[in-house]
């Protein structure tokens, strides 16, 4: 019972989840076409986000300390103690839950090897079922268990695939996860503190939405290369939610204006 409670986490954790969508043989839009992205673009996808949870955060941050009209020198700092606070909250969030994540699938793979090794024949009419319920004839889906349960390298992985919807291979890696996201969110922050380096007050706050805003833009639009949608909309979609962002944190940073001298 505890096996399959975990097997069903593993498929929310994993995606296995059914969709509606059925084989058509209608047009497909150019933008919907494989980027040859797909399932492997987990390092693609964490430096996208990344980039986009910095410039979000740290843009809102920094408009909000701008709205109270503080000094410069106190918005730099906010602005990097945003930075700092965001890239290693983040790098540790990615890394505890990769670790966990990876912790788990690892326990289903070492739970399913020992019932390849203890229960072969309910293992192989698992798979057998499997396979009928996917539209296999009883004797191919029999035979093709048959094939697989040769070899247990070969039924491990079968097994973790159809039953978890996990690749032995593809686990994750916490350190990698942890260190992309760092990084990627330090970019992302850096860009609306930047002007505040070289600058103050009106010039460098104009500067810093405009940077911004192209920056939110264009990463906006780099996610439509995994989600498939229009870069247009997705660059526009990003654009409108940190736009929003730095307005409200802009607005309350005023409801607490504050004097300070540079």
């Amino acid at each position: 019972m505890a096996g399959g409670m975990l097997q069903r986490v593993s498929r929310r954790l994993t995606g296995q989840q059914p969709v509606t969508l059925r084989p058509h043989p209608g047009p497909v839009a150019r933008a919907d076409r494989r980027t040859g992205i797909g399932g492997k673009s987990g390092a693609f996808r964490a430096a996208i986000f990344g980039v986009n949870d910095g410039l979000v955060s740290n843009l809102s941050l920094i408009m909000g300390v701008a709205g109270a009209a503080v000094s410069n020198r106190v918005l730099v700092l906010a602005g990097v103690a945003g930075l700092m606070a965001g890239a290693f909250s983040m790098g540790a969030g990615e890394y505890v839950s990769m670790r966990v994540q990876r912790e788990l699938f690892e326990r289903l793979l070492h739970l399913e090897a020992h019932e390849l090794a203890t229960e072969p024949e309910e293992e192989r009419a698992e798979l057998q079922r499997i396979y009928e319920g996917r539209g296999f004839p009883p004797q191919l889906a029999r035979d093709v268990a048959d094939v697989v349960m040769r070899d247990p390298d070969v039924a491990l992985r079968t097994h973790a695939r159809e039953e978890l919807g996990l690749d032995p291979e593809a686990l994750g890696s916490p350190v990698g996860a942890a260190a992309s996201s760092f990084v990627t969110f330090c970019v992302g922050a850096l860009i609306p503190l930047v002007p505040f380096l070289f600058a103050s007050g009106t010039a460098a706050t104009v500067v810093a939405i405009a940077a911004s805003g192209a920056a939110l833009f264009v990463v906006g639009a780099a996610m439509s290369i995994v989600t498939g949608r229009a870069w247009w909309f997705s660059g526009l979609r990003q654009l409108l939610v940190g736009a929003v962002a730095a307005v409200v944190t802009y607005a309350v940073g005023t409801l607490f204006h504050v004097s300070a001298t540079a």
